[in-house]
């Protein structure tokens, strides 16, 4: 795929780098450090991720003077029992998420802002994905041994509690990785 285009990936995410980067598209990393990732209490949990992706979009605005360039913003929330469960704390943090999650099934939305010096275009995609009865050794296993506190409800699905403990998703993998890869190959051909 050619943009004809200079594309910026806003996110330190290793995750989402390889995920782009196995698209084939060119792209460059450019993050803006101390950009919050505040939004509304009252807000319902899932316009929140898009809420996220245009806030943290709106740092970009120097890159944005260049109409020659496209900058992708991402944010991604695990949604459980109606409470958003964002990036632990503590260990003790990542183990209460994990035990919410065990024998549960909660919901991954990711939301996407691509934007231009022209426009904005957002989008969320949604995964469900259902959690086998986790022991507590499981949960201590994967919390000493994989340090999930730069994953949004504590878990990376392709690690090691991904393999042993999600019984099945409904919807995209790789959003739940962290990036819609599809969706966002589809929507960069009609930017």
């Amino acid at each position: 795929m050619v943009l004809n285009r200079k594309l910026i990936l806003a996110s330190q995410s290793p995750r989402r780098q390889e995920l782009l980067k196995q698209l084939d598209i060119p792209f460059e990393v450019l993050v803006k450090p101390d950009v919050d990732e505040v939004y509304p209490q009252e807000m319902p949990s899932d316009e929140v991720p898009e809420f996220l992706a245009q806030h943290k979009a709106k740092a970009y605005a120097e890159e944005l003077k260049n109409d020659e360039t496209i900058v992708i913003t991402a944010d991604t929330i695990v949604v459980c029992n109606g409470k958003i469960l964002g990036k632990p704390i503590d260990t003790a943090d990542a183990f209460r998420m994990l035990q919410t999650l065990s024998n549960n099934e909660h919901e991954v939305i990711t939301g996407v802002a691509l934007s231009s010096s022209q426009k904005q275009y957002c989008f969320s995609v949604s995964t469900k994905v259902f959690f086998k009865a986790l022991t507590d050794d499981e949960i201590n296993h994967y919390i000493c041994n994989y340090k999930p506190f730069d994953k949004a409800g504590a878990y990376g699905i392709q690690e090691w509690i991904g393999m042993v403990g999600i019984e099945r998703i409904e919807g995209s993998y790789f959003n739940v990785v962290g990036l819609p890869v599809q969706k966002l190959y589809q929507e960069l051909q009609n930017f």
